[in-house]
């Protein structure tokens, strides 16, 4: 690298001055001696630069820094090494039970003993990352010092980020309980858009994220949300629902790609926690039940899970998507619609389905429909299963129905009257019965007259077999004998 690229501009202009005093030496040969009486400066200084200057070119006439500058000169290296590593032990000890120590390991080294400003001002000119990393791990060093590589989305769909949160905000429980719920979100990185989410008072588990990207991946039906299709990569933590076999199936069969984050160090995901921080900081923090962690209860907790949904819906549309965002200058869901792309879908809700929403215990399908849960499901297509073992599928917000799957293809949707409000008729309970009853006798029909269609060819062969006589020259065959009853004496 050139010299004078690598000095100061204070530097730079002092090098300049210098030259400009010189000039008429270097440039018209006038005497040195004349040049340097007329600058002010002594003769041997003067021809000092000057040799300097044609040495080493301009960068030569700068002022050198001392190759010891910033060293302590009046103590050793060995001390001042030591004073460092009795700053740098932890716990940190104060700075005069320090100096006390220093004092006898001079006294120990012959050396001596440095003044308590000396040794004050080596302690402050350590460096803040080593002190950072000496104090408080390499975890606090690592969070606040290390580079950090943040991905960057060529266009929408291309990354998804998908996390959890504990959200400050009280709500009532069915039973009556007050807790926090969990929200698991799932944004699409380039344009900042939600694309699911999913809210439980249960903990994170792979169910919720199904849930959460089912949502994410189908069509919604509020014509506001345009965000769906499968996305190219998943970017998570290693949470055990994002590193769980079942979602591996999934991304394998979507052909998604699973990123995970380094173990420990979230700041890769910092656009989902930003997302996280909006919540709070737009929407909870003036609803009654807000309680951050470590503060007061704003006002007294009221709502439901599904009321707050309804309100956490309407902030993400109205508000959320619809603002522009800091970083792109964009509203997320312009962003996300500006390429006008198509994207990837699945070929049907219910092949998504199969592949995201788990499967519950097997369930025999009984006369009266399919127990499950204390509840009782029923659907008109059950009655060619009775007996039969299916799978079901379950969407936890909607209890009223579940998705009936037998031997991995979907069989029907059935609902349960007591939550759906809807109850199937009678006349079509008995329309199925007897539909399946008709096909049945058909079948018994059918196989009935195959069975005597067999009895019949067989007797005709028997028959031809009792007429056939014994060729010339062959002996006839004679029937076997049949046993004699064997008697016994006392009979």
């Amino acid at each position: 690298m050139d010299p004078l690229a690598g000095l100061s501009e204070e530097a730079r202009k002092l090098a300049m001055e210098r030259f400009r005093l010189l000039q008429r030496h270097l440039e018209n040969s006038e005497p040195l001696t004349s040049v340097a009486r007329g600058a002010g400066i002594p003769y041997r200084t003067a021809h000092r630069l000057v040799s300097e200057y044609r040495r080493s070119g301009l960068a030569a006439l700068a002022r050198k820094k001392r190759a010891d500058r910033g060293e302590r000169r009046a103590i050793s290296g060995k001390l001042k090494e030591a004073i460092e590593g009795l700053a740098l032990q932890k716990p940190p000890l104060p700075i005069a039970a320090l100096y006390r120590q220093v004092l006898k390991l001079s006294l120990d080294l012959g050396e001596k003993p440095p003044s308590y400003g000396t040794v004050f001002n080596i302690v402050r000119n350590l460096p803040a990352d080593l002190v950072i990393l000496a104090h408080e791990g390499t975890k606090a060093y690592s969070d606040t010092y290390e580079l950090v590589h943040r991905r960057e989305a060529a266009g929408p769909n291309t990354i998804w980020q998908a996390d959890h949160t504990p959200l400050d905000i009280l709500l009532v429980r069915p039973d009556g309980e007050i807790t926090k719920p969990w929200l698991s979100t799932v944004i699409d990185d380039y344009s900042r858009a939600v694309a699911g989410y999913f809210l439980s008072f249960e903990d994170p588990s792979a169910l919720n994220t199904s849930l959460a990207l089912r949502q994410a991946i189908w069509r919604k039906e509020d014509p506001r949300w345009t965000v769906c299709g499968i996305p190219d990569a998943l970017y998570t933590d290693h949470g055990s629902d994002f590193t769980s076999q079942h979602l591996e199936q999934v991304a394998a069969d979507l052909k998604i790609r699973l990123v995970f984050s380094i173990p420990g160090k979230p700041r890769g995901r910092g656009r989902i926690e930003r997302f996280f921080s909006t919540v709070n900081e737009m929407f909870l923090c003036e609803m009654d039940g807000y309680a951050p962690a470590g503060g007061a209860v704003r006002g007294k907790p009221t709502l439901t899970l599904s009321e707050f949904d309804t309100k956490f819906r309407a902030f993400l549309l109205d508000v959320y998507h619809s603002r522009g965002h800091s970083e792109t200058k964009m509203p997320p869901v312009e962003r996300w619609e500006a390429s006008g792309f198509l994207p990837r879908m699945p070929d049907s809700l219910e092949q998504l389905d199969l592949l995201l929403i788990q499967v519950a215990k097997a369930r025999l399908v009984r006369v009266d429909g399919i127990h499950f849960q204390n509840l009782r499901y029923i659907s008109t297509t059950l009655a060619a299963y009775v007996g039969e073992t299916v799978a079901l599928r379950i969407d936890p917000r909607d209890m009223a129905e579940v998705r009936v799957f037998h031997k991995d293809r979907f069989l029907c949707r059935a609902v349960c009257a007591e939550l759906a409000g809807a109850v199937v008729p009678l006349r079509d309970i008995l329309r199925a019965r007897n539909q399946r009853r008709r096909e049945l006798r058909g079948i018994l029909r059918d196989r009935h007259a195959t069975v005597e269609t067999l009895l019949e060819i067989k007797r005709g062969e028997s028959i031809e077999k009792e007429d056939v006589q014994p060729a010339a020259g062959e002996p006839e065959l004679r029937k076997p004998a049949v046993p004699a009853l064997k008697r016994y004496r006392n009979e």
